[in-house]
């Protein structure tokens, strides 16, 4: 039963009320539920509207169409910001990121079916929340290292509280994550055969998520992640990405075709995404996203990010340039200076307030 319904911009993303449940679809199945501006706005707007509202007692976030809930960011319309200045997609981060804060922070439960894929930006809309489902098709990650773009949306505090050394190799390689794999990472709770989830959605009409999610869980498969622990853990075990590949190549076989893929990616990328992930640990939320935040501005000014973009995605030829070309030519003054406060543009988010009140 429906009871109230709403709409995004132009249908993008949808809102309707099932008994006691919020839905919220993200509505672009033909660019996998790529989030833009107006679909963050119309999702913090309609969440802040639930949090006040005492006939929805929880959220449940979905993507339509079959592909995934969300492959992250509307990377085409950033290169094209990025052409023109790049002051569009810093305002949508800032709204992203504030986005990303209040669902870590929801007074209701948060459910998200992270079916299908769920990348970049789609995972700052689930993986913050308090109920994480994922399927047999669930292929998740943090791929940013590909494009010459670093883990944002709290990717690097995510990765950086995973077991061991794991979030660091997944997020150096970029690598598409299976649903085992995002249980063992800490970025979901809960394995659901695709097949339920409709079962589930109705379940939690009138259910709370607990009693409704404990009925629906299966046993996931064992992760190969977690296999893999004993060389990740020891390869990747330092603050150098030199000597990480040094190790990976060492190492042999598995490791050594990570070692390939870290190298392929942009080396600027591949240094400051390990710097942060080193620098999230211990930090809130908030703190994380105000540290990706200056290093997202500063890869907007770069030149990876536009050619990581323009190769993937644009030209597809698959032969990014990246500048500097190595691992070797980008040095720790390089990587500090992404960090560096933004003035008076840097991110104050709701914690960073309240401590200053």
């Amino acid at each position: 039963m429906t009871a109230e319904r709403a709409e995004g911009p132009a249908d993008e993303v949808l809102f309707v009320r099932r008994g006691r449940l919020g839905v919220i679809t993200l509505n672009r199945p033909k660019a996998v539920n790529a989030l833009n501006a107006g679909m963050v706005a119309a999702m913090t707007e309609q969440l802040a509207a639930w949090e006040h509202d005492d006939g929805v007692a929880s959220v449940l976030v979905e993507g339509a169409g079959e592909r995934g809930l969300c492959a992250g960011g509307d990377i085409v319309a950033i290169y094209r910001d990025i052409l023109t200045g790049g002051e569009e997609t810093a305002r949508f981060w800032e709204a992203e990121y504030r986005l990303n804060s209040f669902i870590s922070r929801y007074p209701k439960p948060y459910v998200a079916m992270m079916d299908g894929l769920v990348l970049g930006g789609g995972v700052g809309i689930s993986a913050h929340g308090s109920v994480r489902i994922v399927t047999e098709r669930t292929r998740t990650g943090m791929p940013e290292t590909t494009i010459g773009f670093v883990p944002d949306v709290g990717g690097t505090l995510l990765l950086a509280r995973a077991p061991g050394e794991a979030g660091t190799h997944a997020a150096l390689t970029g690598a598409h994550l299976d649903a085992s794999d995002a249980l063992f990472l800490g970025l979901a709770d809960h394995f659901v055969p695709s097949a339920k989830l409709p079962d589930l959605a109705a379940a939690l009409e009138n259910e709370t998520p607990e009693a409704a999610v404990g009925r629906f869980t299966d046993k996931a498969p064992s992760s190969g992640l977690e296999a893999q622990r004993d060389w990740i853990d020891t390869c990747y075990a330092t603050d150098d990405a030199e000597e990480i590949l040094r190790r990976l190549r060492a190492a042999g076989g598995e490791a050594a075709k990570a070692a390939d893929t870290i190298e392929s990616k942009s080396p600027t990328s591949v240094k400051v995404t390990l710097a942060a992930l080193r620098r999230a640990r211990g930090l809130s939320l908030d703190e994380a996203l105000t540290e990706e935040y200056r290093v997202g501005l500063r890869c907007l000014a770069g030149p990876d990010f536009r050619e990581g973009i323009r190769a993937q995605v644009v030209d597809k030829d698959r032969n990014p340039q990246w500048r500097p070309p190595t691992l070797s030519e980008v040095q720790a003054h390089d990587v500090e200076r992404y960090f560096a406060p933004l003035g008076e543009r840097e991110l104050v988010l709701l914690e960073r307030e309240s401590d200053h009140a």
